[in-house]
């Protein structure tokens, strides 16, 4: 399977020592160069985390709008966008200007969310489930509707006294193909079944709020099978797309060494919100290793984009040589074959 590649950024930014993302600004406009940068080197794709009430990026259609008039070719995307938080509507005009912008490569990763230290923060911005509606349901009815907006589907009506008729209305504007690069973000193949019956691409989740005690790429790798196996069932035409996400570190200089060590962690299991759940191992070491250890990762088999956090806070030329690491020695065991200007394939 060709493969796709891109980078995720959770956007981090603190006035600390040794960081290069002291205040909010930094990490906007680095991120700006580092879509720049990750282009030249050929990547596929620039993804940011969105995270409210946080040190963190959180107003994504702004920063991929910019990213979008600074480049040309690469996709520009969530991973996630917590629709609990989200008008739908609103939403709906907000995307489709920025893929207009781009030139059609937005890839919209939403989802319910993740784990957060606020305290109802989508209460903080005025919505809250209704009677009997949990925070999932919430975050799924938004989401049902702002897929029909962005579908063209009459979401308000004409006021007659003023046009002397009583029609549906559209979001203006509207973005052709748009519905066809929405994703969805799952945490448990129970959510994957229900992004493949809405039709919406399958990002799955740098962590699994289930835990059957195997091992974290095998567990992400039946999620993923059950999300094509319902994919089918409902008949559709189109291929979807879907990716994974990997924390991966080549160490090939003193500095890597300085910063990461030699060795990374395997998977870790832990209580989230009450249920097990399974996190995904960080991948450290020399590039030939993790190469060969991508390689016979179950769920990068059976994805078609692997995306790469990026330590944003190192800054951005730090991010390019790891970027650059990753397209020259790591990407091609996994079965991307990117054409990279100026960076020949070993």
């Amino acid at each position: 399977m060709t493969k796709k590649i891109g980078f995720l950024s959770f956007g981090h930014w603190q006035d600390a020592p040794g960081s290069r993302t002291r205040s909010a600004a930094d990490a906007l406009l680095q991120t700006v160069e580092l879509a720049e940068a990750a282009e030249e080197l050929g990547v596929d794709g620039a993804y940011v985390r969105v995270h409210h009430f946080e040190r963190q990026l959180a107003s994504p259609f702004p920063l991929l709008s910019a990213i979008a008039a600074r480049t040309r070719r690469i996709e520009i995307g969530t991973g996630v966008i917590d629709m609990r938080y989200e008008n739908p509507l609103y939403m709906a005009e907000e995307a489709a200007a920025t893929d207009l912008i781009s030139g059609g490569r937005l890839q919209l990763g939403v989802s319910r969310g993740s784990p957060e230290t606020v305290l109802d923060g989508a209460g903080a911005f005025g919505y809250r489930p209704g009677d009997g509606q949990t925070a999932a349901d919430l975050a799924r009815a938004k989401t049902q509707l702002f897929l029909a907006a962005i579908d063209g589907a009459a979401v308000a009506t004409t006021d007659p006294q003023r046009t002397g008729v009583r029609a549906g209305l559209a979001v203006q504007p509207q973005a052709p193909g748009l519905r066809e690069r929405i994703w969805w973000g799952s945490g448990t193949r129970a959510t994957a079944v229900w992004a493949a019956e809405q039709g919406m691409n399958l990002q799955s989740s740098t962590l699994l709020s289930e835990d059957t005690g195997v091992p974290f790429d095998r567990l992400q790798a039946e999620q993923i099978r059950a999300y094509r196996a319902a994919w089918a069932e409902q008949g559709q035409t189109r291929t979807p797309r879907i990716s994974v996400s990997r924390s991966v570190l080549p160490v090939t200089t003193d500095l890597d060494r300085r910063y990461f060590g030699t060795r990374g962690e395997g998977d870790q299991v832990g209580l989230l919100e009450g249920v097990r759940a399974r996190f995904g191992r960080t991948y450290v070491g020399e590039p030939d290793r993790l190469a060969a250890e991508l390689a016979e990762d179950e769920a990068v088999r059976e994805a078609d984009t692997v995306l790469f956090t990026v330590p944003n806070q190192l800054g951005v030329e730090y991010n390019a040589h790891l970027l650059e690491t990753i397209v020259r020695h790591i990407a091609p065991a996994i079965g991307w074959s990117g054409a990279v200007a100026g960076v020949p394939h070993p």
